[in-house]
């Protein structure tokens, strides 16, 4: 093992110290003491104020996050470190992980930060968000291609978080020829995912459960709000008798329809609009539905965002909750990780007294499982899924 001390060392004050020994991944830039002149992505020894070894961490100099954690220890990380980490995170999803699409890395989930990995089919789509991550990609993607079939690598790394680690936005082709269209199957819904152009890296895994389990529920008439390419819809169809697949994106409609006739679904309907205004109209003229889901983006990227993130949250749950038929269902979903699950369940409380209607939790869930929740990072945990039943009609 190399010694750490042959790294720039990274002091930091007793808050961030704290938090290094309390097992979170994250040091912010106003704990840093002195950064040891280390440059953007560099690999950094971390000390506390005294100078006592903390271990190694990737070191950002322009993001509010200044650390990322690799190891506890002062082992400088090399290919093998990397490959063992690859290999950890793949035996712990086990062989049962879904195979048609899945998350293989976390970030800092999975011990690789900064860093998400997605395989359809044969074709990793990774997505790097951070300078030190971006050093290692390619050791990342030979790691994974060791394990898994792996045809062609894409790296989407378009978000704008990269901005602030001074890192240019793009998508790129590292290996191999990745298609614009990819069938994936889900339970037995094929959906078609565009990995170039597509949100995320081309489909929301972390909802996939939820799509699932929202389907076993399905009934009668159903409203698929924020619907995107009708995933929770789709899965709705094989037991519902309509279901209204409502979106502000005429090209995410596209791809809903063509889902639905590879499906061989013919009781979806599409409508492009504004979920707030829509709801608020078929509520005006008195509509119902047996099960109303909504998948809306996240309204707090920040906790400055929190305040008009509730009043969104709020209105929104209103509306659907004054949609649905006596005994109907909301699934209904948060992934602003700012709106902890105990402040998003308190929103749905005061949206049901709004909306006069009792309301029965069945079921809090969250993210897929193969995306780990970290005990000691509750940024980990950022995606709410409540299950709701209306107890009655409106009062």
């Amino acid at each position: 093992m190399i010694p750490g001390a042959q790294l720039p060392t990274v002091r930091i004050g007793r808050q961030g110290a704290r938090r290094w020994r309390s097992l979170h991944p994250w040091v912010f830039r106003d704990d840093v003491l002195d950064d040891g002149a280390a440059h953007p992505g560099a690999v950094v020894r971390v000390a506390d104020d005294a100078g006592r070894a903390l271990g190694v961490a990737f070191w950002s100099g322009t993001s509010k996050i200044a650390l990322r954690a690799i190891a506890r220890d002062e082992r400088i990380p090399d290919e093998r470190l990397w490959a063992e980490r690859v290999g950890s995170a793949l035996a712990r999803r086990g062989e049962h992980a879904p195979r048609s699409a899945r998350r293989v890395l976390f970030g800092e989930s999975d011990g690789v930060p900064g860093l998400v990995a997605d395989l359809y089919g044969a074709h990793l789509v990774l997505q790097v968000l951070t300078a030190g991550a971006q050093a290692i990609a390619g050791t990342i993607a030979d790691a994974l291609a060791a394990h898994l079939p792996v045809e062609s690598v894409l790296l989407r790394n378009d978000p704008s978080v990269r901005t602030l680690e001074g890192l240019p936005r793009e998508v790129r082709q590292l290996r191999g020829t990745t298609p614009e269209a990819i069938p994936i199957d889900e339970e037995g819904v094929t959906f078609v995912v565009d990995p170039w152009r597509g949100q995320k890296t081309g489909a929301f895994l972390d909802q996939r459960e939820n799509r699932i389990a929202a389907g076993a529920l399905s009934r009668g008439r159903v409203l698929d709000a924020f619907a995107y390419q009708a995933g929770f819809g789709l899965h709705a169809a094989a037991r519902a008798d309509e279901v209204v697949v409502l979106d502000a994106s005429a090209d995410a409609l596209a791809r809903a329809r063509e889902n639905a006739a590879r499906n061989g679904r013919s009781n979806l309907s599409f409508v492009e609009g504004n979920a707030f205004d829509d709801l608020r109209e078929r509520e005006r003229r008195g509509e119902r539905f047996d099960v109303v889901m909504l998948d809306p983006p996240a309204f707090a990227k920040s906790r400055g965002d929190l305040p008009a993130a509730r009043r969104g949250y709020k209105e929104l749950n209103i509306r659907g909750m004054r949609l649905l038929a006596p005994d109907g269902l909301l699934i209904t979903s948060s992934c602003s990780y700012n709106l902890r699950e105990p402040e998003f369940e308190e929103v749905l409380r005061e949206a049901a007294a709004d909306a006069r209607r009792e309301m029965v939790v069945l079921a809090r869930r969250g993210q897929a499982a193969d995306h780990p929740v970290l005990l000691g990072f509750p940024e980990s945990r950022y995606l709410k899924c409540f299950v709701l039943r209306s107890a009655g009609s409106p009062r």
